[in-house]
């Protein structure tokens, strides 16, 4: 009996992140795009800003990218989460599964492990599909800051 409830249970509820599988850890992702949006440094204080520039690679409409397991022949900055570098991530957003498991948190309602597809986070804009400009359109990245500082506004 304990093993059939073991088996019934979801693996991100009966596994640690360090304790998943490669194929289990991928699988976590919602396929968001957030983190394919790019980031702005600030050179003086070192803050994050966020941008709705989506990285070339990225299809904004399906927030898939293009070459994802070549993607850093294609673009060399490309982020790798891994569970050691997971904690130096501070700025994955508060829908992220990665951050929510190891915060102890249950996976959100509308996340693809629970629904079986993407279409009820695209339908909650968890997506980026609904602000996300391409690269090659942008002019000046300053106005495509999404958390603008006080002083920028």
């Amino acid at each position: 009996m304990a093993d059939t409830l073991m088996s019934d249970t979801p693996f991100w509820q009966r596994k640690t992140l360090d304790e998943m599988t490669d194929a289990e850890w991928e699988s976590l992702c919602d396929g968001c795009g957030q983190c394919c949006l790019h980031k702005l440094m600030d050179e003086d204080t070192d803050e994050i800003y966020f941008t709705n520039v989506a990285c070339r690679q990225l299809n904004i409409k399906t927030c898939q990218c293009r070459h994802y397991e070549r993607r850093f022949e294609f673009e060399p900055d490309c982020i790798k989460l891994t569970r050691e570098n997971l904690p130096d991530f501070e700025w994955l957003p508060m829908t992220c599964a990665y951050r929510l498991l190891a915060e102890g948190k249950p996976l959100p309602t509308w996340h693809p492990l629970l629904t079986g597809s993407k279409a009820a986070m695209h339908g909650e804009q968890i997506s980026v599909r609904h602000i996300a400009v391409k690269e090659s359109e942008v002019r000046d990245w300053q106005d495509h800051i999404l958390n603008k500082p006080s002083w920028a506004e």
